[in-house]
């Protein structure tokens, strides 16, 4: 599960906090027990008196039997279990509560992660992501394909195979992703759909259109007062487990936006973290828009997936049409 230091530390602490609340919860149920139940108050005070007249005395060098402080302890239990029932409490009224009783709000059972810490990063991640809005309508269970026929269904259907093949093999088979072709067949979805499945396994993915990666570097590359925005950028982009950058060749093409591409490639490549590009260029107008060396670095590292078709939005909206129309 890849997580920051901070990002794991901001867990805890919430870990931390929900422990907190259900004390003072626990103890407030306690003080009203205290308030309604005459005699309660008393074997409570009694307990911590037995148990530490029973410490005091084997430090001073009495034999003493642990069974009979235990038989004490149970008998006193006993009598406050009474008294609660007796005035119409439940057994578990002033039991420590918990938001999660698996691992009692620690995180951990044992030595493993729980389910909650689990969904906690998956959550964590989406925040991170840019995704969380994009992935409830782009999703593999909502890509059909029936606006594919022919030879494009053909490659829309080669296309979806490798990248569910991409999201079953993350994390143990490095692979990179282009998806070209022309504008509305369904890239900028099929990218989203392989980022949510891959997050859903607990990786970090970041989500960027590629006007909005290179303005964001470009701002933070002349303020000399954010020189820790772009360090904190340039950790994300280079060490996230999987980044997306869509609709490459939309962004003003200059002199930064190709040498940074170029060292977004490079590096990613050399600590071999996954990246997917979307992109409404042919290869013949990528080689033509950016540097040689962005041209051969893509179709040598990438899988080319090609989408072609009819553009799926102005179906899409000439069908909403339709049927406003119909009704």
């Amino acid at each position: 599960m890849a997580l920051t230091n901070a990002q794991y530390d901001a867990i805890m602490h919430e870990y931390e906090e929900r422990r907190y609340l259900h004390r003072q919860e626990q103890e407030e149920r306690l003080q009203s027990v205290y308030e309604a139940v005459p005699g309660y108050k008393e074997l409570d005070d009694e307990t911590a008196t037995a148990s530490a007249d029973f410490g005091r005395r084997m430090l001073s060098g009495e034999k003493l039997d642990r069974s009979d402080l235990r038989r004490q302890l149970d008998e006193i239990a006993r009598q406050k279990q009474l008294l609660l029932r007796e005035a119409g409490y439940s057994p578990d009224f002033l039991d420590m509560g918990y938001t999660c009783p698996d691992c009692k709000d620690t995180g951990y059972v044992g030595n493993e992660k729980c389910h909650c810490f689990k969904q906690k990063i998956i959550d964590t991640l989406y925040d991170k992501s840019n995704l969380r809005m994009l992935v409830k309508k782009a999703n593999f269970r909502n890509m059909k394909d029936s606006y594919y026929q022919g030879e494009d269904l053909v490659k829309f259907l080669g296309a979806k195979k490798t990248a569910e093949e991409f999201v079953n093999n993350f994390g143990t088979d490095y692979q990179n992703l282009f998806i070209y072709g022309t504008v509305g067949t369904g890239k900028s979805f099929l990218s989203i759909c392989v980022a949510d499945e891959v997050l859903k396994k607990g990786y970090s993915v970041i989500y960027f259109s590629s006007i909005g990666l290179f303005e964001m570097i470009a701002e933070n590359t002349f303020d000399y007062k954010a020189k820790d925005e772009l360090r904190a950028l340039y950790d994300d982009i280079y060490n996230c487990e999987l980044l997306v950058i869509d609709d490459l060749g939309s962004e003003r093409i200059t002199n930064l936006v190709t040498s940074e591409l170029f060292a977004l490639l490079n590096e990613r490549d050399n600590r071999k973290k996954s990246t997917i590009i979307t992109s409404n260029l042919s290869l013949e107008g990528l080689q033509q828009a950016y540097q040689d060396r962005i041209f051969s670095r893509v179709t040598s590292n990438f899988k080319l997936l090609k989408l072609s078709g009819p553009d799926i939005r102005n179906q899409k909206k000439i069908a909403q049409k339709e049927s406003e129309d119909f009704h």
